[in-house]
């Protein structure tokens, strides 16, 4: 009997403790106990050729199929779809440490707001910085993050509010994806917040994120996604509606940041303008939440942000996974919330939220790949898939949320390639 011929691979990873695959959400996001279910293969092999996976299995079976030009020995260790970050706010200029002692001292957000801080003051920053300047400073937090384990990211505009600041922020966001790693997947938050030259006439302004905005981003492609802050003092149901509608005419997909300080409805909204996702939901009531089940809305929670708000409340993931509302794990990473990393949120995800580490691993992989429309290519090691890989210096999955303080990735392969070795990107 003729010896089977065996098939020249790029890059096998074999042996890995766990190789966490999270095989059968793709179509659609994981819900209930679904959550907890990794698909774990021990003692299991990647198949990696021209960026993509090609076999997925026991190391032995791999190996008697495969050879290949280059092999990573992932014993003792995990290997996992690396990590997808769905709500960021990655382009802006400038900090607010001066705003985080306010918080400290007992002052809330929407009375820094009020006065002119939060977003605003970034707005300020931001307005002022070139897109070099910009583009520089989104280079560094992209650098963590990809150290991290993140390799895609949605980013949010948000810190221009004029129609030619928020088109040089979704065109740094452009420039970004040539020049480094990282995917970044652009979502128009034109409706952040009322900016100062508007503030006696706030309509005005969402006239014109209506009327000129939107239409703008949309004519040059600049967003496949619109969000908009529907709160007490920001925007309410009514306009959120509004703008939101108004930007599925022109193509792009809605968000929406709901119920972050107050009940407002946002879940709600959420479900009736059919968003892909709504997003916070600390407040959200227990009709918004049946509302987005029922309208298939995913839930991307930020643990995170909450925790810099220092209430001491968190969003109801449990409710939420015990009526099957699909949950993701966003960072927030922006000047209020200043994280780069997934792994922490996950530890928080677990200890505030009391999410299993289980269920925050599919909520910051194939969850989080749905709420950005891209399930279809990463955020599970399946065959077909983007070799868009994490290796983890830990001997099990449970070490995530478990662990926290410390990276836990020691490599990082994005489409096949190595990008990061022991923690630190390789140039």
């Amino acid at each position: 009997m003729n010896q089977m011929v065996k098939k020249e691979v790029d890059l096998i990873i074999e042996d890995a403790n766990e190789l966490l695959t999270l095989k059968g959400g793709s179509q659609k996001p994981l819900i209930g106990e679904r959550m907890k279910e990794l698909r774990i293969i021990r003692q299991g092999s990647l198949a990696i050729n021209n960026g993509k996976i090609v076999a997925v299995g026991k190391t032995e079976d791999i190996r008697n199929k495969f050879v290949a030009k280059e092999k990573l020995d992932a014993n003792e260790k995990v290997v996992m779809p690396s990590f997808v970050d769905p709500h960021t706010h990655l382009v802006f200029a400038g900090s607010r440490e001066d705003e985080f002692e306010k918080r400290i001292q007992g002052v809330p957000y929407l009375a820094i707001l009020k006065e002119g801080g939060g977003i605003l003051e970034t707005v300020r920053e931001t307005r002022k910085a070139t897109r070099e300047e910009l583009v520089e400073t989104s280079l560094k937090t992209l650098k963590v993050m990809l150290e991290h384990g993140t390799t895609t990211v949605e980013a949010k505009s948000g810190y221009g509010l004029t129609t030619a600041d928020e088109t040089k922020c979704l065109e740094v966001m452009q420039l970004l994806n040539e020049k480094q790693l990282v995917d970044i997947v652009p979502t128009f938050l034109g409706a952040h917040a009322t900016p100062p030259e508007y503030q006696n006439n706030p309509q005005d302004y969402v006239n014109l994120i209506i009327d000129e905005i939107i239409p703008t981003i949309a004519k040059h492609k600049l967003a496949e996604f619109c969000d908009v802050f529907c709160e007490k003092g920001v925007f309410n149901r009514e306009q959120s509606k509004k703008i939101l509608l108004n930007a599925k005419r022109y193509g792009l997909k809605p968000k929406l940041h709901a119920d972050e300080f107050t009940s407002t409805g946002g879940a709600e909204l959420a479900a009736e303008v059919k968003a892909v996702s709504a997003e916070h939901l600390i407040f959200a009531s227990d009709e918004g939440i049946r509302a987005m089940a029922k309208s298939g809305v995913i839930a991307v929670l930020l643990p995170s942000a909450a925790f810099s708000l220092m209430t001491g409340r968190y969003a109801n993931a449990r409710r939420m996974i015990n009526l099957g509302i699909p949950v993701a794990l966003g960072t927030d990473y922006n000047p209020s919330c200043w994280t780069e990393t997934l792994q922490l949120v996950i530890a928080l995800a677990c200890h505030q939220m009391r999410m299993t580490p289980a269920e925050a691993i599919s909520a910051t992989t194939i969850n989080a790949t749905h709420a950005i429309h891209r399930a279809h290519e990463i955020g599970s090691l399946e065959i077909d898939k983007k070799a868009d890989v994490i290796v983890l210096n830990v001997p099990n999955h449970k070490f995530l949320g478990y662990r926290f303080g410390a990276n836990l990735v020691e490599k990082v392969f994005k489409e096949g390639k190595l990008v990061v070795d022991n923690g630190k990107e390789i140039l």
